[in-house]
This record gives C-alpha cells, sequence and structure tokens, in this order.
C-alpha cells in the first residue's frame, strides 16, 4: 500500500516484500558476525545475542514474518522512503528459511552453552554465510528448498 507506513497493515498476509527479506538477511548476517567475533572474548554478551537472534528466527518462522523485529525496523525506517514494492512473493519461502535459521542457531547455542565450541561455530558460521549470502545475491537457500520440500510432501 503506497500511502501506508507500516508492512503489518498490508492485507496479504501470506506475502511478503522481497526487499524485506534482504534486509532481514543483512541485520541476521551482522548480528552472527558479531558473535562470531566476540563469543570468545565476552561469552555473556555473544551468548545473548545468538539467543535473540534464535528468537527471532524462533518469531519470524513459526508466527509472522511481518511482525518480526527486522520487519518492523524495515517498516519503520527504511520502507516509508522506498514505497511499496513492485511485487510481493510469498512468505512461505522465507519462512521456512528462517526455519533452518532457527534449527542451527538453536543448535549453535546449545552447542555454546555445553561448552561444544567447534559445533557451535560451525554452525554460526553456517548460519551466517546462508544468511550474507542472502543479503549480497538474493539467493535464499531455505527459500530454493520450499518447492523441494513441498514435491517430497506430496508424493
Amino acid at each position: 500500500m503506497p500511502g501506508s507506513s507500516s508492512i503489518g497493515a498490508c492485507p496479504l498476509r501470506a506475502q511478503v516484500d522481497p526487499r524485506l527479506v534482504r534486509f532481514s538477511a543483512g541485520a541476521t548476517a551482522c548480528i552472527l558476525a558479531i558473535v562470531l567475533l566476540i563469543v570468545d572474548v565476552a561469552r555473556p554478551l555473544g551468548l545473548g545475542l545468538l539467543a535473540s537472534q534464535t528468537a527471532v528466527f524462533a518469531f519470524t518462522a513459526f508466527v509472522s514474518f511481518q511482525w518480526s523485529l527486522w520487519a518492523q525496523i524495515y517498516a519503520r525506517f527504511i520502507w516509508p522512503r522506498i514505497g511499496a514494492p513492485a511485487e510481493l512473493e510469498d512468505a512461505r519461502p522465507p519462512r521456512l528459511a528462517q526455519f533452518f535459521g532457527f534449527v542451527f542457531t538453536a543448535l549453535a547455542l546449545i552447542f555454546f552453552v555445553v561448552r561444544l565450541d567447534v559445533a557451535g561455530y560451525s554452525l554460526t558460521a553456517l548460519a551466517f554465510g546462508v544468511a550474507a549470502l542472502n543479503a549480497f545475491t538474493g539467493l535464499c537457500l531455505g527459500c530454493k528448498a520450499y518447492p523441494l520440500i513441498r514435491r517430497l510432501q506430496s508424493a
């Protein structure tokens, strides 16, 4: 809606602004990069950031992409300046990608808590890499997996 300043006001809840998906991926990549850099020297802060990002992934995957933290920041500060997108896309593939992010970061958090740091770093780095890839190129690997999983479900 061109005159609206909130993505949450969009009547097509099953659809999402593709620019929001990239913004979310970029914000996520920034948080995960910070986690990778500080978890060894400022463990409580690093684990707190990782837990926060895990919660954002969970909310986005299980509740709503449009009401997630990154979507609210995007809706209030970016969308009003750039306007409505030319077209929206199905929100289900990005939400599946968020579910994968949730799984990877939740496991990473558990591994860090039990001091299996190599596994924690590996999963966090994997989530960072996939988020950065989406942010910089627009290639969403979780989104690419969505039609494959749907086909397997219908087979």
